[in-house]
Order: structure tokens, then C-alpha cells, then sequence
């Protein structure tokens, strides 16, 4: 078994290095593929970094491969606004979430890697007593669960953040909110640092520009996959690439009840910290939060139709805009500083599907749609399981392809089978 070697960082080996001496070898060196796997996870996002660190350190298969299309963690990875949380109401969406915010606050240890993990809150806010009213359930059904949750009324809201906007007079006045303190923010690249860094070290092949293009399937069991660098054997393969889902299902003959949409998100010019806690605003959807570094990320609703384009556009900058100077009329005097934009892959009712599929041996993780970085830990752990023991984890169980032809829908929200909704 090839292990790469161990990488040690310190002041010291800062300063060493500053001063010419090139003593940091590549944590990521490019391996030569072998001929067959136990194991191919194809995405090298921070969900099957997850799976590929977990299925080494947890249960001992190094015998994997990641095949990532373009660089690491360079889809929805880099893409999402980084929030963590797990203030879901139905049961299976709780428990995978809340699972993951458990790990969250000491998978920095487990890796060796500063996450930059901020339990620094998060807060939903209710714009109406019936909203309120919904809020109140889904607290005290998290609470039951063991979970940590509080209700905010309007005063308790303002002494929380107080420099947000409670007026009456705005288009959606703002009723109370919902707070779990433990939910924050998470720093989305040391996540597939952490984990592929991880990997590697124990001996997983972590390769990058290597795009599969085909699945080799023989007698209804996949056998091994087609790529860039030729055909490569395998006994299980994993799909986990996010927005790309749809496609990379197709190539093996799968259609997956799932539509793309573009997700936009930008970033402030940076300023002194101003805001400590993440805020979501519900009246049409726009979540704020700022960075170390200073810098206000701003984020909002789906473009509202199937899209892998992956640009911006002028009416959903204003539409987030609006919605962030209501609740903080301040954000007003700044600059935007850039903007991107992802693919959220999102099913028929708006919730992952993990699991096996109708072909032998190969494996789906996908539809995370908005949640899926946020689940990261708690998905490669129990995909990890899944692929090793054979036997769908209890809560990753009702995730499964099989609920849509059963009518087992995970619907959080209620809204029914338009993607763009949820």
C-alpha cells in the first residue's frame, strides 16, 4: 500500500520555507492509477473526500480511488456560503444534519486540519405569527430530539443582533426568529483539504482532471469505469458530484428524479466585524453572514429554472440585495467584491437520495440541492458504511432512490414537487 508522507506545518516550517528552502513536499501528488479498485468514488468534492477518508480511517479499504473531473473541491464545494446547521423538523432530515453538526466540532482534530470551524449561530426569521407559529413546532421538536433551540421574540432578536432592522413599516416585518447556536460557518475549502490531505496519507489515489466518461456494466453489475486515462477495473463505485448528478447517472443508463438550477452567491468588500452570527431571511429567501476576513457573503433563492450555466445575472444580485438592506440597512454602503454561482442538483421533494440504485454495485449520493455541505461529515461516514458493510446505515435508509416509486417523500417543507421551491 503506497502512503504519502506525512506533512507537518508550524511557524517554524513557515519561516524555513519563506527563506528558499522548499522542504513541503505535494500533499496531493498525482498517482499512477491501478489497474482495478475495491472502491471508485467518482467526485472529488467534499462529499466523497468524506467517504474516501472515512473508508481508510474508520474501516480500513485504502484500495479506493477518487476520480475528480477538474481540481478538487472545485464544484459545489467552492461554491456554497459555508453554513452548517441542522434546524430541520422532519426526522430524517434532522438526524443526518445534526449528526454532521456533531461532527463538525471535532472533525478539525480528527484530520489534523483547522476547519475553521464558528459555532457562532444561526438564526431563521419569522416574518409572520403563522411562521412563528411553525418556527415554535420545529424547535420544540428539536429540542425533544435532544437537539439545542430557543425561540426569539422581538426584543430578544434585537439584543441578539442588534443591528438588525425591526421596523414595522418594511415590506415583511419581522415577527421573532429561531436561533440553534450551535450552527455557523465552516471554512468549505480546508473541508476537502482536510479530508483528501487525510486520504492520501493513508493511501487512498486521489486523482484530479481525470473525468469518467463511461461505466462498465456487464450483466446489470458495474465492473469498473471509463475514463480520460483508460478503462479501470473496480468491484463498487460511488457517484457523488453534486450538480453534475443527472449527467454522470445517464452515462449509465439512470434517470434520476432531479432538476438542476443555478444558485447564486457574492461577497462585500471586506470591513470590521459587524456581525456575529449567520441570519436567514424567509420572505423570499436571503441568508447573510460575514467572514474573518470581514467580508459579507450573501446568498438567495434558486434562478428558478434548470440550468447548468453557472453565471450570474443582474435580477437575482438585486433581489438578494433588497432583501439584505431590509434586515441591514447598513450593508447599503458597500461594494460587491465578486460573485459566483453552482449548480444545486434538487429533487421532486427537495431531499438527498443515498443510496443503491437499480444497477448492481453502484452507488448514488446526490440532491442535496442547498444542504448538501452541510451534511458533509455525517454523509461520508455513513456512505463509508454503506459501501463496506452492504447495508444501508438507519439514517441514510429513508434517502433511498426506491421512495419516489413508494411515495416515501421527505418533504421538509411541504411545497410539493417543484424543485424551484424547495
Amino acid at each position: 500500500m503506497r502512503k504519502s508522507r506525512k506533512v507537518k506545518y508550524s511557524g517554524f516550517s513557515l519561516l524555513r520555507n519563506s527563506l528558499g528552502s522548499n522542504f513541503w513536499p505535494n500533499i496531493f501528488p498525482t498517482p499512477e492509477l491501478r489497474p482495478h479498485y475495491d472502491i471508485i468514488i467518482v467526485g472529488g468534492g467534499g462529499h466523497g473526500l468524506a467517504t474516501a477518508h472515512y473508508l481508510s480511517s474508520r474501516f480500513g479499504e485504502t484500495n479506493v480511488a477518487v476520480l475528480e473531473a477538474g481540481w478538487l473541491g472545485g464544484g459545489n464545494t467552492a461554491r456554497n456560503t459555508a453554513i452548517v446547521r441542522s434546524d430541520y423538523l422532519l426526522d430524517a432530515s434532522f438526524e443526518l444534519k445534526n449528526l454532521a453538526l456533531q461532527l463538525w466540532g471535532t472533525l478539525g482534530s480528527e484530520l489534523g486540519f483547522n476547519l475553521m470551524y464558528s459555532p457562532r449561530g444561526y438564526i431563521d426569521l419569522a416574518h409572520s405569527d403563522g411562521e412563528l407559529e411553525d418556527f415554535i413546532l420545529r424547535a420544540n421538536a428539536m429540542c425533544l430530539r435532544g437537539a439545542e433551540a430557543k425561540i426569539l421574540d422581538r426584543h430578544q432578536l434585537q439584543k441578539r443582533v442588534p443591528q438588525i432592522n425591526l421596523s414595522e413599516s418594511t415590506r415583511f416585518p419581522i415577527v421573532g426568529g429561531l436561533v440553534q447556536e450551535k450552527g455557523g460557518i465552516v471554512r468549505h475549502d480546508a473541508v476537502a483539504w482536510g479530508f483528501a490531505k487525510s486520504a492520501v496519507e493513508a493511501g487512498v489515489d486521489v486523482v484530479q482532471n481525470c473525468p469518467v466518461t463511461s461505466f462498465e456494466i456487464n450483466a446489470g453489475k458495474v465492473t469498473g469505469v471509463r475514463t480520460n486515462q483508460g478503462v479501470i477495473g473496480c468491484e463498487k463505485v460511488l457517484i457523488s458530484v453534486a450538480g453534475a448528478s443527472s449527467e454522470v447517472a445517464r452515462l449509465a443508463g439512470l434517470l434520476l428524479p432531479i432538476e438542476s438550477l443555478n444558485v447564486q452567491a457574492f461577497v462585500s468588500e471586506p470591513v470590521k466585524p459587524a456581525l456575529d452570527v449567520v441570519v436567514n431571511y424567509n420572505a423570499g429567501l436571503c441568508y447573510i453572514s460575514q467572514t474573518d476576513k470581514g467580508e459579507f457573503i450573501l446568498g438567495g433563492a434558486t434562478d428558478g429554472y434548470p440550468s447548468y450555466a453557472k453565471r450570474g445575472s443582474f435580477s437575482s444580485i438585486e433581489d438578494v440585495i433588497v432583501r439584505s438592506i431590509q434586515i441591514f440597512p447598513f450593508l447599503s454602503g458597500l461594494r460587491l467584491m465578486r460573485h459566483w454561482s453552482g449548480t444545486a442538483d434538487i429533487p421532486m421533494d427537495g431531499n438527498a437520495i443515498l443510496g443503491s440504485t437499480p444497477i448492481e454495485n453502484l452507488y448514488l449520493n446526490s440532491g442535496w440541492g442547498y444542504s448538501g455541505f452541510k451534511a458533509t461529515p455525517a454523509v461520508g461516514l455513513l456512505m463509508a458504511e454503506l459501501l463496506t458493510q452492504e447495508k444501508p446505515p438507519d439514517l441514510i435508509a429513508p434517502f433511498s432512490l426506491s421512495r419516489f416509486e413508494a411515495g416515501n417523500l421527505i418533504d421538509d417543507s411541504g411545497t410539493g414537487p417543484y424543485t424551484w421551491l424547495h
